[in-house]
Order: structure tokens, then sequence, then C-alpha cells
């Protein structure tokens, strides 16, 4: 399975609520005016203005909300760092994985001796699941039923038991889905940092597909996002730059006009 990302939520006008936030902080307008006269031209200019001043925390109050799949645990360890965001992640613990999926790293997927190698081990790995899930689940529901629950019930308490601790033989490749929200503020954050070059392969494919999704519904709100080398005109990294800016800056650009 591959990485399928969809935008399923996000604020109704984004660029409008943030110009209405921004003209609250630099105007005597109340709040029962906010909203007159923000045509998208204005809107725009608000927006334009808070970008020339590095004001972020109005662009807070849009929020996005994404459901991802196709992607690894591995990956999932990397974006819960990014803690100003909500997330609800399939469950090990509930859910048996009687087949379960995996994400192949491309060097692994380009090389045939790699690739076997890697088949065999998620082979492996999921008959050892599968039968320390089924000995664990046997052994739960036993001693459920010794204690005087009946069949049944005793099935579904010692299925959950049993996946809570077969899930620990589980690789980091192991495929997993999520729903996740992040306001703008963190999205621009995410973007900088996970976009660039230097970030790692899974996690840049998964903020370009999220980057290119909100740009498609809030353009003028998202004009200076992604990574540093687009969003400044800089690149950070110092002498751990991949190198090729101009080249990204072309992606990204590329980018902009298929949304």
């Amino acid at each position: 399975m591959g990485l399928k990302v969809e935008l399923i939520a996000y604020t109704s006008n984004p660029e409008q609520v943030v110009a209405a936030a921004a003209k609250l902080c630099y105007s005597a307008v109340g709040v029962d005016k906010l909203m007159e006269d923000l045509t998208p031209e204005k809107s725009a200019k608000f927006l334009s203005m808070l970008s020339s001043m590095g004001h972020q925390s109005p662009i807070e109050h849009a929020s996005f909300t994404f459901a991802i799949e196709g992607v690894s645990r591995s990956l999932l360890a990397q974006i819960t760092r990014h803690r100003i965001a909500s997330y609800s992640v399939q469950s090990q613990r509930y859910v048996r994985l009687d087949d379960f999926q995996f994400v192949i790293p491309p060097e692994v997927e380009a090389d045939p001796e790699s690739k076997a190698r890697f088949l065999a081990a998620m082979q492996e790995e999921g008959e050892h699941y599968l039968k320390l899930a089924a000995a664990l689940q046997k052994k739960h529901k036993a001693e459920l039923m010794a204690q005087g629950m009946d069949e049944k019930a005793a099935e579904r308490k010692a299925e959950k038991m049993a996946n809570e601790d077969a899930r620990f033989v589980l690789p980091n490749a192991c495929e997993t889905k999520m729903v996740m929200t992040m306001n703008a503020r963190s999205l621009y954050n995410f973007f900088a940092i996970r976009c660039c070059n230097r970030a790692q392969w899974e996690i840049r494919a998964l903020a370009k597909e999220m980057y290119r999704l909100v740009y498609a519904v809030a353009p003028t709100l998202f004009a200076k996002a992604g990574p540093s080398c687009v969003a400044t005109g800089k690149c950070p990294e110092g002498k751990m730059s991949c190198g090729k800016i101009r080249e990204v800056q072309a992606e990204y650009a590329a980018l902009k006009e298929q949304a």
C-alpha cells in the first residue's frame, strides 16, 4: 500500500478567518463588524501584512485535518514530535493485524537482494506475531473462563489482551493509519523542517503532499510556506545543506502551479 493523504476538513474560509484576527489586532473595529468588507482581496492584503511583519499568531486560527494511511510506525515516531497537533492513530491493541501491511524503503525496493531479505523478514515477523497472539489469547481465555466469565465475553477480552503484548514483535515498517489536525502556524513549522531535502524520505513525501493539499485551498495563507530555502530563500543547514536550493525552489514553484 502506498502513501495516501486526504484533507478531510479545514476551517471554513481560512484566509478570511485569519484576516479577521489580524484586523482585530490592528484596528479599533468591534466584533460585530469584524467580518465586514473582508473580500478575498482585502483578506490577502492582511495576510501579506502579517507575513511581512513576521506576525504569526493570527494564522493559528485556521486548522486543517488530514486522514493519512500507508505510512510506517517509524514515521509515527517522527511526526508526533510535532507536539502542537492532534493525533488519532489506529490502535494495535484493539485491531488484530491478521495480514499486516508494511512500508518498503525505496533503497530496499531498488535492490533485489535487499528486497528479498526484507520481504522474508516481514513474513517471519508476521508469523511470529500471529502465533504469539494466538497463544496468548488461548491462555487469557482459559483464565477468564476459570474466573467465571462466559465463553463469548472471555474470547473478546482475551483477544484484546493478547494483541496488547503480541504487538511488541511488530517492526517499525508496520503500516499505520491516522487522523491528524494542525493549525496553519504549526504547518509552517512542519513544512520548513519536513519538506527539506535532509528530512527522512517518508515524512518528506508526506509533508510535500500535505503542502500540496493546503496550498490548493488557501494559497495566500501558505504562499510563504515550504522548506526553508523556499520560504526564506536561504538554507539554514550550513555545511549540511543539500546544495540544491534552486532545484527545490523550482520543484515547489511547479507544485504551486499544479494546485
